[in-house]
C-alpha cells in the first residue's frame, strides 16, 4: 500500500524532498521523484517542504465510511492533539461531532498512552535496560527497524498509545471496529501491520468529512473541565510521555529529543550513551506539530500551549482514568531489511568518474542533488534511485563548457559586452575580423570599433539587424546585428563576414560603369552617324537612340544604387 503519493505533473527536479528526507527514501525516475516504500519512515517531512504541494497521504476516507455504514459497531480512538488541531477544548462536543458522523462511540488515546507509561515505569523498575528509548512514535521505531538495528535492544518493548488502546476496547467490545484518527502519516502504516487497527483518518481527513456533511464543532470554553483525570494526555507535546510519570525511577536521566534529525544524531551515538530515558519523536515540537496536523505555520508553541492547558485542567478537576494492567501491551521489534544493491569500490569509482569525480578532492559532496555526499549519490544510482544527471555542479560546468566551445568555434565573430560598454566575452573569430591579439576582456569597445550602436541600442532598447560595416585594420567587410539582454544586462554582437561578397559587388560595380561609359560612347557615335544618314534612316535612328538612351538610364540608376 501507497501511503504516500505524488502529482507527477507538479514535480519536476527540485530534489527539496530528497534534500529533507532525512533516510533518502525517496527517487527520481524520468525527472520525476517517487516514494521508496521498503525505505520510507512516513516521517512526513516531504509533504511539509513540497514547494509545489506534490505530495499528499492516501486517505482512507472512503474506507471508513463505507465501515460506518456496514451496521458495525465503530469506535473511534482519537489522538489528544485535537485540542490544538480543531480548537476543540471539551472531547464531550469531539464525541458528538463523530456519532453525528456515524461512529457508535468515541474515546481518547490517551487512555492507551496511560498504561504504556505504566507499562514503561515497570520494565525501568527492572533495571534491565542501559539506555530506554520509547515506542510512541511509529516512524523512530521504523527508522531503528531499518537503520539502526544496534539501537533496537533499548527500543521499550511495548506497544505504541494507538494499539494499547485499541486492545483495551477490543476487551470491553470484543465486536468493535476501531478507526484512529490524529495527525500522524506512520500510523496508518502501523495500524494496518498490528491487526488491531480497522482505518486511520488524520485530522485533514476528518476536517473534510466533516465540511461534507456539514457537521460543525460548538467549542466549549478552555477554562471548564469536562474529560477524565489523565496525565498521559500530555503525549503530544515534547517531554509529553516523560510528564505523564507520577514519579521517576532513579537511575535514569529523563531526555526529549524531537526532530527526526536530532533523533538520528542520538541513535548514531546511542553505543556511547547510557543512564538515559529517551522519548525520542521524528516531529519537532512532537505529536501536535504533525504532517496532518491542522495547526497553521509557526504555531507549535501555541499549540503546545493548548495542550498543556487542557491536561492541567483535566487533571486536576477530572475523574481518575484507570490503567488497563490486565491489557497485554508487549511488543516485540523485529529488525526490517530492504533488499538493496550493495555496490563494490569499483563501481562506486565509476560512476563518480561520470560525473568528473576522479580523486576525493573532486567530491563537492554539496547536497544539491539530495543526497549529503557524493558517494551516497553513486549508491543512489547503482540501485536506480537517482540518475547520473541529477549532479547540479557537473551539469552546470558541461552546459558552460559546451556553450564556450560552442561560441568559440562559431565561424561568426560574437563579442558580449556589459552595461558599462565593456567586453565582457569573445571569441576567436571576432579577434580575427577586428584583427586583435590578446586578452581585451574588461576593455572598452570604444578602443577597438565605433560603439554608436551599442549606445543607441542600450539606451533605445531597440536592436540592430544586419548593419553592414567595413574594419579598416583588416579590410574586412561584416554585417553585423546588435542585440539586448535585457535581463542580463548585457549587449549581444554577432558579426558575419561579408568580405567576399562585398569584393564581388565591388567589381559588378566596376563591370557596370565600363557598360555605361562604352554605352554612352555608342550613343554619340550613333548620334554622329545618325545626322549624317537621317534621311535614309528615318525613324529607326529615333527608336535606336531611344533603346539606348533606357539602357543608359537603367545602369545610372543601379550604379547609384550601389
Amino acid at each position: 500500500m501507497n501511503y504516500l503519493e505524488f502529482k507527477p505533473a507538479r514535480c519536476k527536479d527540485c530534489y527539496k524532498c530528497l534534500r529533507n528526507c532525512p533516510v533518502k527514501a525517496i527517487e527520481v525516475v524520468g525527472h520525476q521523484a517517487r516514494i521508496i516504500e521498503s525505505r520510507c519512515i512516513l516521517c512526513g517531512k516531504c509533504t511539509t517542504v513540497c514547494p509545489q504541494n506534490a505530495k499528499y497521504v492516501h486517505s482512507e476516507a472512503n474506507d471508513v465510511l463505507a465501515l460506518l455504514a456496514s451496521g458495525n459497531t465503530v469506535i473511534a480512538s482519537v489522538a489528544p492533539s485535537f485540542v490544538s488541531s480543531f480548537s476543540v477544548y471539551d472531547f464531550g462536543e469531539m464525541r458528538r461531532a463523530l456519532k453525528e458522523l456515524g461512529f457508535s462511540d468515541a474515546e481518547e488515546t490517551a487512555g492507551g498512552a496511560l498504561t504504556v507509561t505504566a507499562e514503561y515505569k515497570k520494565l525501568l523498575e527492572e533495571k534491565k535496560f542501559d539506555n530506554f528509548i520509547t515506542s510512541c512514535c511509529p516512524a523512530v521505531n521504523r527508522m531503528i527497524q531499518l537503520y539502526y538495528p544496534a539501537a533496537l535492544q533499548y527500543l521499550a518493548p511495548v506497544d505504541s498509545p494507538m494499539i494499547a488502546h485499541a486492545k483495551i476496547l477490543k476487551q470491553a467490545h470484543p465486536e468493535a471496529k476501531i478507526v484512529f484518527i490524529g495527525p500522524c502519516i506512520a500510523k496508518k502504516r502501523e495500524g494496518k501491520e498490528s491487526g488491531w487497527i480497522d482505518g486511520v483518518l488524520t485530522f485533514e481527513d476528518l476536517k473534510l468529512l466533516l465540511e461534507e456533511r456539514k457537521i460543525s464543532f460548538r467549542p466549549g470554553d478552555i477554562e471548564k473541565p469536562t474529560g477524565e483525570a489523565n496525565r498521559a494526555k500530555y503525549y503530544p507535546i515534547s517531554r509529553g510521555i516523560i510528564k505523564s510519570f507520577d514519579g521517576f525511577v532513579e537511575g535514569y536521566e529523563y531526555v526529549a529529543v524531537d526532530g527526526v534529525e536530532k533523533c538520528r544524531e542520538v541513535l548514531e551515538n546511542i553505543g556511547h550513551l547510557s543512564g538515559l530515558f529517551l522519548e525520542l519523536n521524528s516531529c519537532e515540537y512532537a505529536c501536535v506539530n504533525g504532517p496532518c496536523s491542522l495547526i497553521s505555520s509557526g504555531s507549535a508553541v501555541r499549540a503546545n500551549a493548548d495542550i498543556r492547558k487542557y491536561t492541567n485542567r483535566e487533571f486536576t478537576a477530572g475523574t481518575a482514568v484507570p490503567v488497563h494492567g490486565d491489557v497485554p501491551i508487549a511488543r516485540e521489534h523485529k529488525r526490517v531489511y530492504t533488499s538493496e544493491y550493495v555496490p563494490s569500490e569499483r563501481e562506486i569509482a565509476e560512476v563518480l568518474a561520470r560525473t568528473g569525480k576522479f580523486a576525493p578532492e573532486d567530491e563537492l559532496n554539496c547536497g544539491a542533488c539530495g543526497y549529503n555526499t557524493c558517494r551516497e549519490k553513486a549508491w543512489a544510482v547503482l540501485n536506480g534511485y537517482a540518475a547520473t544527471e541529477m549532479c547540479v555542479p557537473y551539469m552546470r560546468e558541461r552546459a558552460e563548457s559546451m556553450s564556450y566551445e560552442v561560441i568559440q568555434n562559431s565561424p561568426n565573430g560574437i563579442v558580449l559586452v556589459d552595461n558599462d560598454l565593456k567586453i565582457a566575452e569573445i571569441n576567436r573569430r571576432a579577434l580575427e575580423l577586428l584583427g586583435l591579439t590578446g586578452n581585451v576582456r574588461g576593455e572598452l569597445i570604444f578602443d577597438y570599433f565605433d560603439p554608436t550602436d551599442f549606445v543607441l541600442v542600450q539606451s533605445e532598447e531597440k536592436n540592430i539587424h544586419r548593419k553592414k560595416m567595413h574594419i579598416e585594420k583588416t579590410d574586412a567587410w561584416v554585417e553585423y546585428s546588435v542585440i539586448l539582454l535585457k535581463k542580463q544586462k548585457m549587449l549581444f554582437a554577432v558579426m558575419k563576414d561579408i568580405t567576399a561578397e562585398a569584393h564581388f559587388d565591388e567589381q559588378l560595380k566596376r563591370v557596370k560603369m565600363d557598360t555605361l561609359s562604352t554605352t554612352d560612347e555608342v550613343i554619340k557615335k550613333q548620334m554622329r552617324v545618325a545626322q549624317e544618314i537621317a534621311s535614309l534612316l528615318g525613324e529607326t535612328t529615333a527608336e535606336t537612340k531611344v533603346a539606348l538612351l533606357k539602357l543608359k538610364e537603367t545602369l545610372t540608376e543601379e550604379s547609384r544604387g550601389d
